[in-house]
């Protein structure tokens, strides 16, 4: 209760009573409100200030003196607004104004304003605040300040990001669409527009996949496979599974298409121009088969030609034999020689003409082949007595080293011959005079290694490259003495391999050259018949 005395001079003292219970539960509510509310205030991260009708500072919090670098002492002598935000502009934690008087003003009209303002600060350091000003009903302000530089820069990371990634897909050779869950067009890139004729209409509207197929369908060389985008996008989006694929449109344009799930639902689909590619992929393929069918008219040819002179040569043989048997009577002395020479150059040109054939059947995997079991060392020992001759004419040194328990291996006796002749005819013809020819023979359970080496002028790079080719490269203006590159080898390889072997050549120019042979004793299914 309120008791009132009002004295009545000579007639005594009146008194009355108000009943005040319920203003004083009101007055305390208020306060217990307010000092909650100034609790909430300091576990805020935002800084808050609060005025009072004379505009004298009553409330602070934490935040608000670090944002602006404000001392508690200072504070605590309640400041009017003004000098707070002199205050301010003192520590440099205001927005910069040419006109401050005038831009103080305004914000001393914030305690007469209607409703609340709000303004974004930029301070001189870079931080960015979100500025509330809230009028109160006795008048009086409150300030709330939240810090939103974090925000303003992750919002300015993301739109240089969108600009950065807006300026990447117009610059790249794939066009690019991204399709949403709901089958949406929501980005692209020009590429991606010129390809399908899209409008900008079409475009802003993010067109679904269902309303593009029946767009682009005619720019397709089949219409009938424009459902096939549809499916790709589902497929990407539901099932979120990638595909890659090849497409063509109807202007003669090919496209290589992948379609990649995105981690966030959406669907990635790129278009990657292979036109020029593919025409030159399908340049090279024809010209490939070009090349194949030429090699096999140019190996028809040699084979046909093989075929067709060994019927002069026999011919030539024949009536050489028969002058030297002087079936057409004696032939003088000088005649006599000429006929031998014939017969020694009709004997050597037939030998070639055999083995370009076995080269040409070689090459097209036709070469006949017998298998026997075959003496090695008796095979070799012939070889090797055959080119003695010849070793002895020129002259040189043959130094035989051919291990005499060799045993017998399965293959053709005759093209096995054929590899050793090859081999030692190359060496000899090849080595100059006085020089030496070695051929080391040695053989195990499983293998029999061949080893003929030379020491002639050798090879270079370039003719170790080519001396195994099918059909060799020769070197007609060999005026240094440099080894030649002929069939023999070639041959020799073919034959080598047809019996399951494999052959290795080693050379320099000036130190000569080896050949190694490696022969299996059982050829069994490599013996090709």
């Amino acid at each position: 209760m309120r008791i009132v005395d009002v004295p009545m001079g000579e007639h005594g003292v009146a008194g009355y009573g108000f009943d005040i219970q319920d203003l004083e539960q009101t007055r305390g509510e208020l306060g217990r409100f307010q000092e909650a509310q100034r609790e909430l205030f300091d576990r805020l991260s935002a800084g808050v200030a609060q005025f009072a009708p004379d505009r004298s500072l009553t409330f602070f919090n934490q935040p608000f003196l670090q944002f602006f670098s404000l001392l508690p002492e200072w504070m605590s002598d309640h400041p009017e607004f003004d000098r707070v935000l002199d205050r301010m502009r003192d520590t440099q934690r205001l927005p910069e104004a040419r006109d401050f008087p005038g831009w103080k003003a305004d914000r001393r009209a914030w305690f007469n304003a209607v409703d609340s303002v709000e303004e974004s600060w930029t301070l001189p350091g870079g931080q960015h605040l979100r500025v509330v000003a809230q009028p109160l009903p006795n008048a009086g302000l409150l300030l709330y300040f939240e810090d939103r530089t974090e925000q303003v820069q992750l919002s300015s990371a993301r739109d240089t990001l969108l600009r950065v990634r807006t300026a990447t897909f117009e610059n790249l050779f794939e066009a690019i669409g991204v399709f949403a869950s709901d089958g949406r067009l929501h980005i692209w890139n020009q590429s991606f527009r010129d390809i399908w004729g899209l409008s900008d209409a079409d475009l802003a509207q993010n067109l679904r996949v269902d309303a593009m197929v029946e767009l682009v369908a005619t720019k397709l060389a089949d219409p009938s496979r424009a459902q096939l985008l549809r499916d790709l996008v589902r497929i990407a989006t539901v099932d979120r599974q990638a595909r890659t694929g090849r497409m063509a449109l109807a202007d003669g344009r090919y496209f290589d298409f992948a379609v990649v799930p995105l981690p966030d639902g959406n669907a990635l689909f790129t278009l990657l121009d292979i036109t020029a590619s593919r025409g030159i992929e399908e340049a090279l393929r024809g010209r490939a088969d070009a090349l194949e069918e030429a090699d096999k008219l140019k190996t028809a040819f040699v084979a046909n030609m093989s075929y067709e002179l060994r019927v002069p040569l026999t011919s030539i043989a024949g009536f050489a034999e028969l002058l030297d048997g002087g079936y057409a009577g004696e032939l003088p002395p000088v005649a006599g020689e000429y006929v031998k020479a014939i017969l020694s150059s009709v004997g050597r040109l037939g030998s070639l003409v055999e083995d370009v054939l076995d080269l040409t059947q070689g090459a097209a995997g036709n070469l006949p082949l017998s298998e026997e079991h075959v003496d090695m060392s008796l095979l070799l020992g012939d070889a090797v007595t055959a080119a003695r001759k010849a070793a002895d004419a020129k002259p040189l040194s043959l130094i035989v080293d051919i291990e005499p328990s060799l045993g017998t291996m399965r293959g053709d006796p005759r093209r096995l011959r054929q590899i050793a002749d090859h081999l030692l005819n190359n060496a000899i013809t090849y080595t100059p005079q006085h020089g030496k020819v070695m051929i080391r023979v040695r053989g195990d359970e499983d293998v029999i290694v061949w080893i003929v080496s030379d020491t002639g002028p050798g090879m270079d790079a370039a003719q170790r490259a080519g001396v195994f080719d099918t059909y060799p490269r020769i070197d007609a203006s060999n005026d240094e003495g440099k080894q030649l590159i002929g069939i023999g080898l070639p041959l020799t390889r073919q034959l080598v391999e047809a019996h399951g072997g494999s052959i290795a050549l080693e050379s320099e120019p000036g130190r000569g050259t080896t050949v190694t042979i490696h022969l299996p004793r059982r050829t069994g299914d490599h013996v090709q018949v």
